[in-house]
Order: C-alpha cells, then sequence, then structure tokens
C-alpha cells in the first residue's frame, strides 16, 4: 500500500513531499513557459486570423487530457505518467511507446529550452549558456523536488508578471484594434487544426504532475485538484496574451513576428517593456528546462525499474530521495545536445510525439471502471480523436519524422524482446 504521508517514502523509493500548492507550481512552470512567447507567430501562419479559434480547440483537448490524465494519475500514483497507465491499462507494448515518445521528444525539447535561454541571456554565446543552464537546472533537481518546486515558484510568479504587464501595454494603448480578432476568408478548417497542434504543445506540461505522482502527497486527492488548477490559469494566461497580441500586431504582422510579444510591446509604444520581455522569456525558458528534467527523468526511472532501460537507472539517491542517476543521464545527454547541435528547428516531432502520448493517456482512461474513478464517456472519447486530427494535422516534416521516431522505438522494444527470449 502506498502511504500518502507527509515525507513518506513510496515503496520504489521515492519521498511524497509535494502538496496541492507545489503540483499546481510545477505544472505552471511547465506550461507557461517559452512557447508562450514563440508560438503565437506559428500558430498565426497557420491560421490567420482564426487564430483564437487554434487557441480555444488546443484548450478543449487539453482539458480532456488533463481529465484523463488526472484519474489514471489517481488510480495509478506512480513515476513514469502515461508510460506506467498504457502499462497497466492496455498493455506493455503502448505502455513502452508512450514512455519512448515522451523521452525521447521531451529531452530534444530539454534541449530547445536551454538553447533558447541561451538566445536571449546572450546572443552568440546561446550554447556555452545552454550547457551552464542544465548543468544548473539538474543540481537544483537533484537537490531534491522540493528545491525544484521553490525555484519553479519563483520563476512562474516572474513570467506572470512579466505576461501581466504584456496584456496591460497593450490593452490600454490605444493602439489595439478589436477588428483583428474577426474571423476572415484568410482562415480554414485546415489552418485551424494545424494551429491548434502547434499550440496544444504549449499546454502540454500538466503532464509533469503525474509523472510526479510518486512525489505528491495523498496523490488520490491531490493530482485531480491540481492539474485542472493549472491548466485552467495557463488558459486564461494563453488567451489574454492571445488576445492582446493579435489585437495590437493583426494576423498578417503576427505571423511574420520573430519575438512576438516583444514586437507587440514595440507595436503598442510601450517598447521600454521589450528588454523585461526578452528577460521573462530566458526566465520561462529555465522553468519549462527545470520541468522537463524533472519529467524526463522520472519516466526514465519507470522504465529502467521495467527493464526498457538500463535497471541501473532506477536508483533512488538516499537522502535527497530523487532518482538521481536517471537525473544525470538526461542532464548529460542534454548538456551534449544543446553544445554540439542547434536543435530548435529540429524537434517537430516533438509535438506529433505528446500528441501520441496523450492520444495514449486517454484510450487508458477509457478502460476505468466506474469504481476507479473513471471520466465521464465523452472526455476520453474527444480527447483520443482530438489528439489524432491535431497530430496529423501538423505540417508533413513533423508527422513524418515523429512516425519514424516511434517506429524506431518499436523497433527497439522487438529487438529487446528477441533478445530476452533467446537468453531463457
Amino acid at each position: 500500500m502506498t502511504t500518502s504521508s507527509a515525507g513518506a517514502r513510496a515503496p520504489e523509493g521515492l519521498v511524497r513531499r509535494l502538496g496541492v500548492g507545489d503540483a499546481v507550481v510545477i505544472g505552471l512552470g511547465s506550461m507557461i513557459g517559452a512557447g508562450v512567447f514563440a508560438a503565437m507567430a506559428p500558430a498565426a501562419r497557420a491560421a490567420g486570423s482564426g487564430l483564437l479559434l487554434g487557441v480555444a480547440l488546443a484548450a478543449v483537448v487539453a482539458y480532456c487530457n488533463a481529465t484523463s490524465s488526472a484519474r489514471l494519475a489517481a488510480r495509478h500514483p506512480r513515476s513514469g505518467g502515461t508510460y506506467v497507465y498504457g502499462r497497466e491499462r492496455l498493455g506493455e507494448v503502448w505502455g513502452y511507446l508512450a514512455g519512448w515518445a515522451f523521452v525521447v521528444g521531451k529531452t530534444a525539447s530539454c534541449a530547445a529550452m536551454a538553447l533558447t535561454a541561451g538566445s536571449y541571456v546572450w546572443p552568440g554565446q546561446e550554447h556555452a549558456v545552454a550547457v551552464a543552464a542544465v548543468v544548473a537546472l539538474t543540481a537544483v533537481d537533484y537537490a531534491g523536488v522540493q528545491k525544484a518546486a521553490w525555484l519553479t515558484r519563483v520563476i512562474v510568479a516572474v513570467v506572470l508578471t512579466v505576461l501581466a504587464a504584456v496584456v496591460v501595454a497593450c490593452l490600454t494603448s490605444g493602439h489595439a484594434d478589436g477588428g483583428y480578432l474577426d474571423v476572415g476568408s484568410d482562415t480554414g478548417p485546415r489552418g485551424v487544426l494545424e494551429a491548434a497542434g502547434l499550440l496544444f504543445f504549449a499546454f502540454a506540461g500538466y503532464a509533469r504532475i503525474a509523472t510526479l505522482g510518486e512525489e505528491v502527497r495523498d496523490p488520490r486527492r491531490t493530482i485531480p485538484r491540481a492539474i485542472p488548477v493549472a491548466l485552467g490559469i495557463t488558459l486564461v494566461v494563453y488567451a489574454a496574451v492571445a488576445v492582446c497580441v493579435l489585437a495590437v500586431l493583426g494576423p498578417v504582422r503576427l505571423a511574420q513576428a520573430t519575438a512576438p510579444l516583444s514586437d507587440a510591446v514595440k507595436a503598442a509604444g510601450a517598447g521600454g517593456l521589450a528588454p523585461v520581455v526578452r528577460a521573462g522569456a530566458a526566465v520561462a525558458a529555465l522553468g519549462s528546462l527545470l520541468a522537463l528534467i524533472l519529467g524526463v527523468s522520472r519516466t526514465t526511472l519507470a522504465m529502467a525499474r521495467d527493464g526498457h532501460l538500463p535497471r541501473a537507472l532506477a536508483a533512488v539517491h538516499p537522502r535527497f530521495g530523487v532518482p538521481h542517476r536517471a537525473e544525470l543521464l538526461v542532464g548529460a545527454v542534454v548538456a551534449v545536445l544543446a553544445a554540439s547541435a542547434d536543435v530548435r528547428g529540429a524537434i517537430g516531432f516533438s509535438s506529433f510525439g505528446v500528441l501520441v502520448y496523450y492520444a495514449l493517456a486517454n484510450a487508458s482512461a477509457w478502460t476505468l471502471g466506474p469504481d476507479e474513478g473513471r471520466p465521464p464517456r465523452p472526455i476520453p472519447v474527444v480527447g483520443l480523436a482530438g489528439c489524432l486530427v491535431l497530430a496529423f494535422a501538423l505540417p508533413l516534416a513533423s508527422v513524418l519524422t515523429g512516425a519514424a521516431v516511434l517506429l524506431l522505438g518499436l523497433a527497439a522494444y522487438a529487438v529487446r524482446r528477441a533478445l530476452t527470449r533467446t537468453t531463457r
């Protein structure tokens, strides 16, 4: 039986230290990250004046996924998120596929967030800054999940303050034009779906709460409370930012922007805020990186326990109560990627992978019984269908790359299974 008392150690070795507030903050730190500073432009290129429809559609799918994930996390409060749910509810191969998509895709995302922070902090030296950021944040995660939650709380406060300043500056400037919010002939269903798929990636951080299921106090109550609160706050923030940026820049200028929020405050006559926005983007990228390392290392831990990754990675530090070997490996891989390559333009498969990950979460939630906290039937159905539609509405290169990465993972799984049979 898993204990829920404060500071108690779960049977697998992790310590339950996080309350509702901590879990909400980690979810916010994952969602309100660098994505909101950059995702609006590619989404506007896809949807044009239908950008807000894309935000709404992404929010509906995210709500369904969050509800399914919360119910599953309450039923299976262990590290690993959908890797665990898929394995327990659908079968080993489906759980493995979810874990593979998450670990590979989010490791690339870690490097991208590190490089994003580096480009804001010290243009021209982004690789060096990125590596330093990875080392520092891996050290924070290594020192314990409560320290990571404390730092995330500071980061979230800074980013929310910056975003609030952007919204106020834009909407009170006299340069906002409500006519830009009307849906015109420059948009269509395909564009809205593609925009929703791109924006969904920015909502997806609530999975971090579920992947920390072993470190949450009273998870059957805490996780179902924390996930919708974090998602609700994020939705309000994203909607406000999307409205103000679209109203000031319009769909054409927004689609062409390289730094949409900075461009918006400049267009609103508040150019003095631009350096603040850049600093906020850097802090947001660091917050996303901190939460990503937490999530990837916990899924790595869960897969290592089952032998899908080297079992040595399942070790838990006796003092800090964290999967220290998994964290160090993730940090090392991300540092190498951040030092040697610019992966910001090469992680299209990450959006595809995260949608497949949540499609499996919804399929798992469908199998819950009435006595297991099953969500209303339409929620996993809409979530599953929405994830698959958005995944295949992404740009073709992202779909092909994502599918190739998933097939590579399945091939590795098949080889491992075959080798296991021959050695018995």
